[in-house]
C-alpha cells in the first residue's frame, strides 16, 4: 500500500469556506445509498450546499459501492466538488461492515491524523472467506487494531444487530452512529427530520438511529445479563416432562464430575448430541468421552480431553436426510426465515425447499438390513438409484410439503436402527479407538488424529469428498510411525486437506511424507 500523503488543509469551496469530505462503503441490500441521502438531506437542512456521488462495486462480496459526498457551508457561491475521493483526502468514513472497513484503510481513504472512521463490528464473509474447506475468516482483532491505528477516531460496534433488534436497515443505526461522533456540526433533531421526510419504516429507523446514537456517545443502557437458573448446563429456562429433566439432572452431575478444563466444551457438545437425537444419545456421548479423560494424565491443559469433548459430538451429530428434514420443520427455523426476510404479521410466507437424494442417502433411511441388502446388489442400486436421484422442490408452507418431511424428521426416533447410523458408528468408533490407542507412545498425535474429525462435514456429496481427505491424511500413519514429529505432519496434511478443495495441496504434502526418512525432527 502506497503511503497516503494528506493535503495540508481540507480543499476550499466559496469564500474559503472548508470542504467537508464523507465516504460510505456498503454493498447491496445494505442501504448505503438511503443513508448517503440522509446525510444530504441533513447537510442542506443546516445551510450547507452538498453534492454526493456513487461509484458502484463489481458485484456484492466482491466490490462495495462507494457513495461520495463534499459539503461546504452555502456562502452564495457554488463551490468546486470532486466526484470520488483520494487518498489522504477523505475527513470521515463510514463502513457497514468491519472488513470494508479494512479495504477502505488500505485504499488510503483512513489517515490517522485526519479520518474519523465509523463501523460496523459485525461480519459478513467475503468470497474468498466461504470458498475455503476450512476456517478462511479473516481476523476481525487485526482490523480493529489497525483501524484504531490508522484513523484519528475509530468508532465500532454491531450496528446490524442494533438495526435488526428495531426491525430496520443498517443504514439508520449508521446515521446514528455518524450523529453520535459529532464529527459533523449538525444537531439530533436535524439527522431525525431527515429520516422523517422516508414515509416508510419511519418508527423502526428513528429507533435504530436513537439506540446507535447513544452507543456512539457511549450513553447507551447497560444490557443486563440473564439470570442462569438451573443446573450445570447453564440452559437459564428449564421445563419439560419430569422424565426428560431428571434425565437431564443426570447428565449434568456427569459433565460436573470432569476436569474443570474439559466442562465447557464437554457441555457444548452435550446439549449438540441431546437436541439431535436423545438423553439416551446423550449418555452415549459422555460415555464415549469418559474414555479419553481416563487415560488424559499426560497434560495438564486435558488437550486430549478437550478434542475428544468437541469432535465426539459432530461425528455423533451426522447430517443425514432424517437431520436435514428435522431441521427445516422447526419452528424456529420459520420464526427466523420470517424474520430476515422482513414478512409482517399477516402476510402468508411461500418457502420452496430443494433436496437431490441419492440411493445412498435413501438406503441409509432404511433398517440395516434393508439397506445392505439393496447396497450389495449393484443392479438394484441402479435401477432405484434412476428414480430417486433427481431434484425435487417442496413447498413446506403447504400441508402436503411440510408433512412429507415432518414425517421424515420424525425417523429420528428408530434412527439407531438405520443403515446410516450403523455406518456412521463403526467409523465413529474406528477413529476414535485409533486416537486413544497412540496416547501412550505419542500424546500429540493422538490428539491430531482426534482433531483430524473436523475434515468430516457436510451431507451427501459434500460428505463422501470429506471422508476421502479423511481416510487419506490418516493414510500417512504408517509412514510417519515412530517419527518425533509425527503429530506436527498430521497436523500440516489436515491444513492441507483444508485449504484445498481438490485436494492438489494435500498431494504434494502426502508425497512430501512419502519420500521422508526414519530420521527425527522437522
Amino acid at each position: 500500500m502506497l503511503d497516503p500523503v494528506p493535503s495540508s488543509r481540507p480543499r476550499s469551496g466559496a469564500a474559503d469556506e472548508p470542504v467537508i469530505k464523507l465516504a460510505v462503503l456498503a454493498v447491496g441490500g445494505q442501504g448505503g445509498g438511503v443513508l448517503a441521502d440522509w446525510i444530504t438531506d441533513v447537510a442542506e437542512r443546516n445551510g450547507f450546499v452538498a453534492q454526493s456521488t456513487s461509484v458502484a462495486g463489481v458485484a456484492q462480496r466482491t466490490g462495495a459501492t462507494i457513495y461520495y459526498i463534499e459539503m461546504a457551508r452555502d456562502t452564495g457561491r457554488l463551490p468546486v466538488f470532486a466526484l470520488s475521493p483520494s487518498q489522504g483526502d477523505v475527513d470521515i468514513l463510514i463502513a457497514a461492515e468491519l472488513m470494508e472497513a479494512g479495504r477502505a484503510i488500505i485504499r488510503g481513504f483512513v489517515t490517522p491524523n485526519r479520518t474519523t472512521l465509523i463501523a460496523s463490528s459485525h461480519r459478513i464473509a467475503a468470497v474468498s472467506e466461504k470458498i475455503e474447506p476450512g476456517d478462511g475468516r479473516a481476523s476481525s482483532s487485526k482490523v480493529h487494531a489497525t483501524a484504531e491505528a490508522a484513523s484519528k477516531r475509530f468508532i465500532a460496534f454491531d450496528m446490524e444487530k442494533i438495526a435488526a433488534d428495531n426491525g430496520s436497515m443498517i443504514s439508520a443505526s449508521l446515521l446514528g452512529a455518524l450523529a453520535g461522533s459529532d464529527a459533523l456540526p449538525f444537531t439530533r433533531e436535524s439527522y431525525e427530520q431527515a429520516i422523517g421526510t422516508g414515509g416508510r419504516g419511519v418508527k423502526a429507523s428513528l429507533a435504530a438511529f436513537a439506540a446507535a446514537y447513544d452507543r456512539a456517545r457511549g450513553t447507551a443502557a447497560p444490557t443486563a445479563k440473564p439470570a442462569i437458573v438451573g443446573s450445570a448446563l447453564g440452559s437459564g429456562h428449564v421445563s419439560g416432562p419430569r422424565n426428560l429433566l431428571q434425565g437431564w439432572q443426570a447428565l449434568a452431575a456427569r459433565i460436573d464430575l470432569l476436569p474443570v478444563a474439559v466442562r465447557d466444551m464437554a457441555l457444548r457438545g452435550l446439549r449438540k448430541v441431546v437436541d439431535y437425537q436423545d438423553i439416551a444419545y446423550g449418555r452415549e456421548y459422555l460415555d464415549r468421552l469418559d474414555k479419553a479423560v481416563a487415560i488424559d494424565s499426560l497434560d495438564p491443559t486435558h488437550a486430549l480431553s478437550i478434542a475428544a469433548a468437541k469432535h465426539l459430538a459432530n461425528a455423533m451429530c451426522y447430517d443425514d436426510m432424517i437431520r436435514v428434514a428435522d431441521l427445516k420443520t422447526r419452528s424456529t427455523r420459520a420464526r427466523r426465515v420470517r424474520k430476515e426476510v422482513g414478512v409482517k404479521d399477516g402476510s402468508v410466507l411461500q418457502v420452496t425447499e430443494y433436496f437431490h437424494p441419492r440411493i445412498e442417502e435413501f438406503c441409509g433411511t432404511l433398517p440395516a438390513r434393508l439397506g445392505s441388502y439393496i447396497e450389495d446388489r449393484p443392479k438394484l442400486a441402479a435401477f432405484l438409484d434412476r428414480r430417486i436421484n433427481r431434484g425435487r422442490r417442496i413447498r413446506t408452507d403447504s400441508f402436503a410439503g411440510f408433512a412429507a418431511l415432518w414425517f421424515i424428521g420424525g425417523l429420528r426416533r428408530w434412527r439407531r436402527r438405520l443403515l446410516r447410523h450403523k455406518v456412521e458408528t463403526a467409523h465413529l468408533d474406528q477413529w476414535y479407538t485409533l486416537a486413544l490407542g497412540y496416547v501412550p507412545a505419542d500424546y500429540a498425535l493422538a490428539v491430531e488424529i482426534l482433531n483430524c474429525r473436523r475434515l468430516i462435514k457436510g451431507y451427501s456429496d459434500t460428505h463422501v469428498r470429506a471422508q476421502s481427505k479423511f481416510d487419506r491424511v490418516l493414510s500417512a500413519l504408517d509412514l510417519l510411525e515412530g517419527r518425533d514429529d509425527a503429530a506436527d505432519w498430521i497436523r500440516r496434511l489436515r491444513e492441507a486437506a483444508l485449504k484445498d478443495e481438490k485436494g492438489d495441496m494435500l498431494d504434494g504434502a502426502l508425497k512430501t511424507v512419502a519420500t521422508l526418512g526414519p530420521a527425527t525432527g522437522n
